[in-house]
């Protein structure tokens, strides 16, 4: 990925800041807190989107109990990024995208009858607030946490988009990169997402080998890409296959392979895009909803859905033809009984 060449001297500055830091946690001089429960970190060495909803909800769907006795035994805990408010929160039915943010709102609207929602800045207190209001609590995810070293995980897991793969990118402010590449070393595994279907073994094999340069030596590389469903109405929660033209809306770091897919799946008008976790106005709403008449649908992804469903009135949302697009994490042939035994090992160890 080419950098921004006037800016790498700031990015080796950046860089070592970043490296001081890591190296106080290192060598202790920093605590990190670790909970009796597991956790397991989710997150990325870029800036923008590498699929870490997606794997949240893989984990939850997978690897948590379903069953209706024990399903406060689990949680997710993020920042919150794009809220107006601080500190700790749990999720309920009141909250919105802006009390919480959109992706927890989203964790929470799917999943709020197996696991519960909490954001919170400091990840560390978050999760001794959790432990003393629900001890029973003993499954912790937590997203975007990868350079979070106040929170000791049992598992690490480290994202990287096929797109914008990290040993390609430089640090802020000349590329993309929170730190420097050699971060990558506190991965337990580490997970390529996004990729092609048809991404073949001999290229799997090489991006292997660039990762384990920067990795602990013999750290598991994986590969995975995104899994689209078919659209889903705001006012049934019914998925359809009758769409055949949309007018696309995404509020991403990333919209390319979704833009990709949509242009293959559907005859595409439009594509409005806005930037990551954009908070959607009811005058955006209506520029957006005002030439539908003209198409089947508008089609966007479910964390632009929970922001955009709250603006709606009940008439509108059961007359306006509007649907999100589910997306699910799916690992490459092979790799998903490699990463279900990492896994499964995981909470063998923390019961």
């Amino acid at each position: 990925m080419a950098a921004n060449l006037p800016l790498l001297p700031f990015s080796s500055i950046y860089g070592l800041i970043t490296d001081a830091r890591n190296w106080l946690y290192d060598s202790k001089l920093y605590s990190s807190f670790e909970a009796d429960s597991c956790v397991i970190a989710v997150g990325n060495l870029t800036v923008g989107g590498t699929g870490k909803t997606p794997m949240i909800e893989y984990l939850i769907k997978r690897h948590l109990p379903k069953d209706a006795n024990n399903h406060f035994e689990s949680v997710t805990l993020s920042r919150g990024y794009g809220r107006r408010t601080k500190g700790f929160r749990e999720a309920t039915n009141q909250d919105t995208a802006e009390t919480i943010g959109d992706e927890p709102l989203q964790l929470y609207r799917k999943f709020a009858r197996w696991v519960r929602v909490f954001v919170g800045e400091r990840r560390a207190d978050a999760i001794q607030q959790i432990l003393a209001q629900y001890p029973e609590t003993k499954r912790i995810l937590l997203d975007d946490a990868f350079q979070h070293r106040a929170v000791q995980p049992q598992l690490n897991v480290l994202l990287t988009d096929y797109n914008r793969l990290f040993y390609t990118d430089h640090p802020f402010p000349a590329g993309r990169l929170r730190e420097r590449r050699h971060g990558a070393r506190r991965a337990d595994v580490v997970i390529v997402t996004k990729c092609p279907d048809t991404l073949s073994k001999d290229e799997q094999e090489t991006i292997r080998r660039a990762i384990l340069r920067y990795t602990r030596p013999k750290t598991p590389v994986l590969f995975s890409r995104l899994q689209y469903g078919q659209p889903t109405s705001f006012a049934t929660h019914k998925a359809t296959d009758k769409l055949s033209s949309v007018v696309l809306v995404s509020g991403l770091a990333n919209a390319t392979p979704l833009e990709t897919y949509v242009r293959q799946v559907f005859s595409m008008e439009k594509h409005h895009r806005f930037g990551d976790h954009h908070a959607y106005t009811r005058a955006e709403l209506d520029r957006l909803t005002q030439s539908l008449s003209a198409v089947d649908g508008l089609l966007t992804t479910e964390k632009d859905w929970v922001k955009i469903d709250a603006l709606l009135t009940d008439e509108e949302r059961l007359r306006l033809p509007l649907y999100y697009l589910p997306v699910e994490m799916a690992f490459l042939s092979g790799y998903e009984a490699e990463f279900d035994g990492i896994l499964k090992n995981i909470l063998l160890k923390n019961p």
